[in-house]
């Protein structure tokens, strides 16, 4: 069984252990670049321990971000990024960029843009219909992520996170609900998973071998009429036939249709509501418990779905989803998975890892109350703890103040 806490090798590159800082959108680029906000947003896990950081969310397109304030890939992003990237190695971490583009899940009105899927649709988020790209459009945005993965590997990022995952483009691409095209990108399965293919090889193609690939997969999109187990699948086979990434990071839901897919734990209806403008916040509160479904947390609840890539795959794959735990960790490390993802807990935590590896014990203090959901536009935290407090106690080693209602620690 490997140790989590051992250096370990994700394709050309060294981390020096197992845990992956997973990607979070941050809200801290208001000029869609970086920020010294945002580089101490992921400094803190840095000096926790992680071994890789994951920058989120760096769209290959304007169009393709969630909304106008988040890093696009392009020349003046360079410097920014370099900067982000430098610091982080300082501390003796890697970093990776995750790219993608929203597709259906882009803010039109926000993105000044009109927002793209495989098929047109009534998109909730952007309050308009969303464009059907041509053809030759999504061969376009193909060389558009091999493009933005030079972009980041000029400003010295160890390696990219292809998006394939949340029914942002590609992983909408994968859905037989979403995806009704014609042409080669639309009815078979082997059309549908064209697009992401087709991503994969162009990066790997302009990055060379200097680089980490890697992609997040969904699973299952949690949703009647879509992407489902068997079907992606076939799509990991795929993936690892092509032998482009280096390895695979599991996960599961649809930010469009079924977020809680994804998070499980409380379901923040009202909270997530009161983050957007009418109408839309009147719509979330009158369909609330529709979309923001109900699903109970418990340690490690994607394993069950992840088991069956590691038994079909032999390339590496990262655990992703309710990892909060030493146990949990060595339970993903048995299981044969390479590698584990967190965030949660990292933003109510950022040096959690040094607390579990001093004391394997040591039990999180993230409820899983979701409620960080709500502030992934206005600046993405942890709301039941003060970040001054958090970077306090990585500098010196103080312990922090408690919250009113807190779990302590174990001894």
């Amino acid at each position: 069984m490997n140790d989590v806490f051992a250096p370990a090798t994700l394709g050309p590159i060294r981390l020096r252990n197992r845990v992956v800082k997973s990607a979070t959108f941050e809200a801290r680029t208001p000029d869609a670049l970086v920020t010294d906000d945002l580089i101490e947003y992921h400094l803190r896990p840095v000096r926790g321990g992680v071994g890789m950081t994951t920058v989120a969310y760096c769209a290959v397109a304007p169009e393709g971000r969630t909304e106008r304030r988040q890093i696009w890939m392009r020349p003046e992003a360079v410097p920014g990024l370099r900067r982000l990237a430098d610091a982080v190695h300082a501390e003796g971490a890697a970093v990776s960029a995750q790219l993608g583009h929203a597709g259906p899940v882009a803010n039109a009105a926000s993105n000044r843009a009109p927002a793209l899927s495989p098929s047109r649709l009534f998109s909730p988020l952007g309050m308009a219909a969303t464009r059907r790209p041509s053809a030759a459009e999504v061969r376009g945005l193909v060389r558009a992520h091999a493009a933005a993965a030079a972009l980041a590997q000029d400003a010295g990022f160890d390696a990219v996170e292809l998006h394939f995952g949340h029914n942002y483009l590609v992983s909408a691409f994968f859905s037989p609900l979403l995806n009704h095209r014609r042409d080669e990108y639309g009815g078979a399965l082997e059309n549908r998973a064209r697009f992401a293919r087709e991503i994969a090889t162009a990066v790997r193609e302009r990055v060379g071998t200097g680089m980490a690939v890697t992609a997040k997969l969904s699973m299952d999109d949690g949703v009647r009429g879509g992407l489902k187990l068997p079907e992606s699948l076939q799509i990991g086979r795929w993936l690892e036939a092509d032998g482009a990434l280096d390895a695979l990071q599991l996960t599961a839901g649809s930010s469009l249709l079924n977020p809680m897919y994804f998070f499980h734990g409380s379901a923040p209806r009202k909270e997530f509501a009161l983050a957007f403008p009418p109408p839309l916040r009147w719509g979330l509160r009158a369909s609330g418990r529709f979309f923001l479904r109900e699903y109970p947390y418990r340690e490690a609840y994607l394993l069950d779905l992840a088991q069956q890539f590691r038994r079909e795959l032999t390339m590496p794959l990262m655990l992703l989803g309710g990892i909060s735990t030493k146990p949990t960790m060595d339970l993903a490390m048995s299981r044969g998975f390479e590698f584990v993802a967190m965030a949660r807990a990292l933003l109510r935590e950022p040096d959690l890892l040094q607390r579990l590896r001093a004391d394997p014990a040591t039990e999180s203090l993230c409820t899983h109350c979701n409620v960080c959901m709500t502030t992934i536009f206005h600046r993405t935290r942890c709301v039941l703890a003060r970040p001054d407090e958090q970077a306090a106690e990585l500098r010196d080693g103080r312990p922090p103040v408690r919250l009113r209602g807190s779990r302590p620690r174990r001894a």
